[in-house]
């Protein structure tokens, strides 16, 4: 028999065991510290924010800034536990634009650490400093601005201490903190000293916009993140007379990484974690990325405060938005707008020399030529592999024409009909014999071909081209393969999503939630072409499908698409199925390897590959083409040593 235990009375804790509950929350390692105290400076409108650690932030946390300062009689009343300046009303606490307003970390914090402040406001003779624990206030010497200082963290509680880790480990948790609020903050300086030692220093960048934040991601992240990352704008006026904006940086696919240690997401200038936001670039990132490479970006959402609730929980690193498809379709169209444009429609610097090697760098868009060779779809009796039928004869003439000077040149119509031409048999197994001669060519004009003029064609597989900055390299068939890819795709995009009925319908036991997503989006799924209504209390039925995806798998698809719009838009859900079913096509439809073409067509498919959307990438997510300079080049042959 099971001996109940004592029963204990009910009864209030007392206020220092609910700080130390609270500091539980709050106060995780130095790094929460110094993300608390840094914030409450830069609401307190510093310029130049200072954080001195010692022991990793465990035996000493320190952080100095210029801001407005506290008065002397707000100063014991500054360390109770919700007392803040930032909120006095539900309608405030709705639309918070502060970094803080809780009001309890600096009580949190001195439930579990001896802490002392020392403040100074531009119309006080001197400062005011208060030790914490004693209440005392005694006169201080320093400029305008707060000191909080931090010491023994965790000394009133020791089974805290014990789940710290190492000194360099903490001040690198500690050095992330800052660094997270010195990428949403050009604006400001930092500095982080650590043992007497300089460790880390941002200094303020007088520059506006995303030029200011360009400046500040190079200083944090590297010089090499921005010569890989493209600029992003959503809308792309810059407006928000919808109380919605989304800019900032995304790196180029060349640029994930294996681990996603290079992801800053901000709502308002704060650092968050947010399921939506990573979702939405994640969507955006499905046709350039390979394998499981994580992109890397820096957002920053700028949001009406009243449509984003930020109280949801105590370390402010997460947020709820209002209407969160409205932000997930804001960030995807964002990121997906500035992947789109070829890095190889864009004539790159010379600068570009000193990036990574045979790794093609954005810069700014430069004048493009005025001849647009538009893929079209290939008659009855066409090979699919022959580029020139994918192009036309008139378009792959128009290489000629243009980089000779000539009228537009001829190609035979037998390319047009499917029958062999002068430029060579077609022998089994696709292989071109006979000669391939070489048009005359003038000189290259400097930026009108980005991709340059083709040379050569090596082993059946790749092209090979100059340009201004060297050689290119192309892999023909990734590079048409991304070509055919988004022809088919636009060409879908132009029509109606029809729907299907099914013969038979398909059913599937449904969870309660799939059950109320489907009947409460009932709209939303008739838009995507499907027909799902619940057939009994557990029981859904699957009654249409979109036309094009009619062969696959129709509960799948349901289920996938009720799973995304219970949190998000779920019309990226059946792109992303369409396109793999495109995407097959697209890979049987492109030029095959060991297809020998002539100088012309390798330069139209250049051209095409200039102003076709992500052409960077196959749809796989691999690179299409590289770029060595001459500068790479002549180490390789160790010329000026």
């Amino acid at each position: 028999m099971t001996t109940l235990p004592p029963r204990r009375p009910i009864r209030e804790l007392p206020d220092e065991l609910i700080s130390q509950i609270a500091a539980g929350e709050v106060v995780e390692r130095p790094a929460s510290v110094v993300r608390e105290l840094v914030d409450n400076a830069l609401d307190a409108g510093a310029t130049q924010i200072t954080v001195r650690l010692l022991g990793g932030g465990v035996r000493l946390i320190a952080v100095e800034d210029d801001g407005v300062g506290i008065p002397q009689a707000e100063l014991p009343q500054a360390v109770k536990r919700h007392a803040t300046s930032k909120i006095a009303s539900l309608a405030e606490l709705e639309s918070v634009g502060t970094m803080g307003f809780r009001g309890e970390a600096l009580a949190a914090i001195a439930s579990v650490a001896e802490m002392g402040l020392l403040s100074r406001t531009e119309g006080d003779g001197h400062a005011w400093q208060l030790d914490v624990r004693s209440g005392e206030l005694a006169p201080g010497a320093r400029s305008r601005g707060t000191s909080v200082e931090v010491r023994e963290l965790f000394y009133a509680t020791p089974a805290r201490r014990k789940f710290l880790k190492s000194d360099n480990t903490e001040l690198a948790h500690c050095i992330e903190a800052v660094r997270r609020h010195a990428l949403a903050r050009p604006d400001v300086g930092f500095a982080i000293w650590h043992e007497g030692k300089l460790s880390a220093q941002w200094r303020a960048v007088p520059l506006p916009g995303l030029d200011g934040t360009a400046r500040r991601l190079a200083d944090v992240l590297g010089e090499d993140f921005i010569e890989r990352a493209v600029p992003l704008m959503w809308p792309a006026d810059g407006s928000d007379a919808r109380g919605l904006r989304v800019c900032g940086f995304a790196g180029i696919p060349d640029a994930a990484r294996a681990r996603a240690d290079q992801q800053f997401a901000y709502v308002n200038g704060r650092f968050v974690r947010d399921k939506v936001i990573s979702h939405a670039v994640r969507a955006a990132f499905d046709d350039v990325l390979h394998g499981q490479r994580q992109p890397v970006y820096a957002l920053f959402v700028e949001i009406a405060p009243e449509r984003v609730d930020v109280n949801v929980h105590p370390t402010k690193i997460e947020v709820r938005f209002r209407d969160s498809r409205e932000v997930h379709h804001a960030v995807q169209q964002a990121v997906e707008s500035a992947l789109a444009v070829p890095r190889a429609g864009q004539a790159a610097e010379p600068a570009a020399s000193t990036a990574t090697a045979a790794t093609p760098a954005w810069t700014p868009p430069v004048r493009q030529s005025g001849f647009s060779f538009q893929p079209r779809e290939p008659e009855a009796g066409h090979r699919v592999s022959d580029v020139s039928a994918l192009w036309g004869a008139a378009e792959v003439g128009a290489w000629a024409g243009a980089s000779t000077g000539s009228a537009r040149t001829e190609v035979t119509s037998a390319i047009d009909t499917g029958g062999t031409s002068s430029l060579g048999a077609e022998p089994v197994g696709g292989r071109r014999t006979g000669p391939v001669e070489a048009p005359a060519h003038s000189p290259l004009p400097d930026g009108d071909w980005p991709l340059g003029r083709a040379i050569a064609q090596l082993q059946g597989i790749y092209i090979l081209a100059e340009n201004a900055q060297g050689l290119v390299i192309v892999d023909m068939h990734a590079a048409h393969e991304r070509i055919v890819y988004e022809r088919l795709k636009r060409q879908l995009a132009e029509r109606a999503l029809a729907s299907q009925p099914l013969l038979i319908p398909a059913t599937f036991a449904a969870t309660p939630e799939e059950t109320a997503t489907a009947e409460s989006r009932a709209e939303a799924l008739a838009a995507l072409g499907l027909d799902v209504a619940p057939l009994s209390a557990r029981t859904l039925a699957v009654r249409a499908v979109p036309t094009t995806l009619a062969q696959g798998d129709p509960v799948e698809l349901a289920r996938s698409v009720l799973a995304e719009l219970a949190q998000h838009d779920a019309s990226h859900v059946l792109q992303r199925a369409e396109h793999e079913l495109l995407a097959t096509m697209a890979c049987h439809g492109a030029v095959r390897a060991n297809r020998r073409l002539t100088l012309d067509e390798m330069n139209a498919l250049l051209r095409q590959m200039e102003v076709t959307e992500r052409s960077d990438q196959c749809n796989h997510g691999r690179p299409t083409w590289r770029q060595l300079s001459l500068r790479e080049l002549d180490a390789l042959f160790l010329r000026g040593r």
